[in-house]
């Protein structure tokens, strides 16, 4: 049986909430190893001169445990 454990990270992109989450993900491995899946809690943008500049979102992170 697998143990595994979720963290909330934040993550922002100019180009999509589809990769703010990928760079969740990828930061994410960069401290953590098995990362399983993200769930996205919120979906948000920034808005500049009518349009929109950045997508963040705010997930959960579940990583298995050695």
């Amino acid at each position: 049986m697998s143990m595994l454990k979720v963290i909330e990270v934040l993550a922002e992109s100019d180009k999509s909430w589809e990769d703010a989450a990928q760079v969740a993900v990828d930061t994410a491995g960069e401290s953590v190893r098995n990362v399983r899946s993200i769930y996205i809690k919120n979906h948000e943008a920034s808005v500049k001169n009518g349009k929109i500049n950045k997508y963040r979102i705010n997930g959960k992170i579940s990583f298995e445990l050695d």
